[in-house]
């Protein structure tokens, strides 16, 4: 197959970054490019446009690629539901739930074979296939039965390039025994590394460069510097760091984090805002007086709840509300402000904010959708679009009830004291710009703060990063790799 394989010497050091630029940069020359991540797990999904459920990542390197996502890109997506089980996605559809032990037993046939013809099916579309690696391709203890990493790039017969992550230290001793631990046959399809999250000059890593390259024997084809993009991450590893406006009376808002946080990127729009902060809590000291508190997704809302009740948090949240604090719940996050839950015989109560009972069925939705901002909500009306990922379905016993949204013929969501209590099971309702500028200056009026003025659109940060990676990285010869130097259009 053409293409290349980008592998890590561990998680979190800008695997998903790196092959996203490198879609967007082939995608640029005028080929058809295909992400591939053969097993990803992460509760942070994409819903596609034909409802089936990848890999967020996936989905945003389809998007670089400037092609629809499809549930060959990522045929395999292992969401966790606690510290041993997780959902098994097998080409976008949900087939069981197991542990780790029994996948590895039971699933690692099946899930070879959809491997390699979700591999076949891509290779009849598109020119260029750019493959993702999980962790790192040395976790000797797991290497007899791996499906993500070397195994793949055999199935492929890809060249690999390895990224390592300066910026957390130990990066010679990451790369070289990264090296040493690989088999001769494997180590052999290594062509390049890149060393990524470099800060500071670049000419000051000359020297380490050089011993590098003599030591190993393989070209170092770039150093990427550390940048704040805009390029959405992948799994729980990558929430970003908390964000500090230098405005000086800024918007704090606080996130809470929940043990099984998921689709946490709805927050990310956030972090373009100037005179906006953001943070991060997981305990009930932390949370403060903020402007206003976001629960986002989880993947299991009752234990969730459970943990941040036993935490202390949920007593501080309804105080904070009480107290006229701002809250947007979506998700799970929405679901915990219900009254109550019901899941077969097992009944428990909500926060109670929302009179709202949740009904826990086994069907999952999932579905990409669009709409208005209700005329009922108190919002101005604008057009609306996200994707829902959700088993629980909402029953009101109170027909008064304001709802947030219309998608699709359906009232959605609920409001409370005219939007200053949110819910919504709409991911990315906040990546839509009208609504999150009202709700935000709502935010700074109450606050007495300034209005922005409206900024100049953005230039496509997919393009950005592209370009950022072709002036840092030897781009002819990993076109060489692509290309196998026999490929022309």
């Amino acid at each position: 197959m053409k293409g290349i394989m980008v592998q890590g010497t561990a998680s979190n050091v800008g695997k998903s970054l790196v092959v996203t630029a490198i879609c967007r940069w082939l995608t640029n020359q005028g080929y058809r490019v295909a992400p591939f991540k053969s097993q990803n797990m992460s509760n942070n999904s994409y819903v596609t446009e034909a409802g089936t459920e990848i890999g967020r990542a996936q989905g945003v390197q389809a998007e670089a690629c400037k092609t629809i996502a499809l549930p060959e890109m990522n045929p395999i997506l292992l969401k966790p539901k606690n510290d041993q089980t997780s959902e098994v996605i097998c080409l976008g559809k949900s087939v069981e739930s197991c542990s780790g032990k029994e996948y590895r037993t039971y699933f690692y046939e099946a899930g070879k074979k959809v491997i390699e013809e979700s591999l076949a099916q891509l290779e009849k579309h598109f020119d260029f296939i750019v493959i993702e690696g999980a962790g790192s391709p040395v976790e000797v203890n797991l290497n007899d039965r791996e499906l993500v990493n070397m195994a793949v790039a055999d199935i492929a017969d890809m060249p690999v390039i390895l990224v390592a992550d300066i910026d957390r230290g130990g990066v010679f001793a990451s790369i070289v025994g990264t090296l040493q631990l690989l088999p001769e046959a494997d180590r052999r399809r290594v062509k390049g590394i890149i060393i990524n999250k470099f800060r500071g000059d670049p000419e000051l890593f000359n020297d380490g460069v050089d011993w590098l390259e003599r030591y190993t024997g393989i070209p170092v084809l770039g150093v990427l510097p550390y940048t704040d993009h805009e390029i959405e991450a992948e799994d729980s590893l990558s929430i970003r760091e908390n964000k500090v406006s230098s405005a000086a009376n800024p918007l704090d808002i606080a996130v809470v984090v929940f043990p099984y946080l998921s689709n946490f990127t709805d927050v990310d729009p956030f972090y373009q805002e100037e005179d906006v902060s953001i943070r991060y809590v997981s305990r009930k000291e932390e949370l403060g007086r903020p402007d206003a508190m976001i629960l986002p997704g989880t993947r299991s809302t009752i234990d969730d709840l459970e943990e941040i009740r036993n935490r202390g948090i949920e007593e501080k949240l309804l105080a904070y509300i009480r107290e006229g604090g701002t809250v947007a719940g979506i998700c799970g996050g929405y679901q915990v402000l219900t009254e109550q839950f019901i899941e077969g015989d097992k009944v428990m109560s909500g926060m109670g904010i929302f009179p709202i009972t949740t009904i826990f069925q086994e069907a999952k939705k999932t579905r990409r959708i669009k709409g208005t901002v209700h005329s009922r909500s108190g919002f101005p009306s604008s057009k609306v679009e996200g994707y829902e990922i959700h088993h629980g379905d909402m029953k009101s016993e109170k027909g008064d009830l304001i709802p947030l949204f219309y998608l699709e013929n359906e009232e959605e969501g609920a409001v409370l004291d005219g939007g200053r209590i949110i819910g919504t099971h709409l991911h990315h309702v906040f990546h839509n710009e009208q609504f999150r500028k009202e709700w935000l200056n709502r935010l700074r009026i109450k606050k007495d703060l300034p209005i922005p003025a409206a900024a100049l659109p953005n230039k496509d940060p997919y393009d950005q990063l592209a370009e950022m990676f072709e002036s840092e990285v030897d781009t002819d010869t990993i076109f060489s790799l692509v290309n196998n130097e026999e490929f022309s259009k």
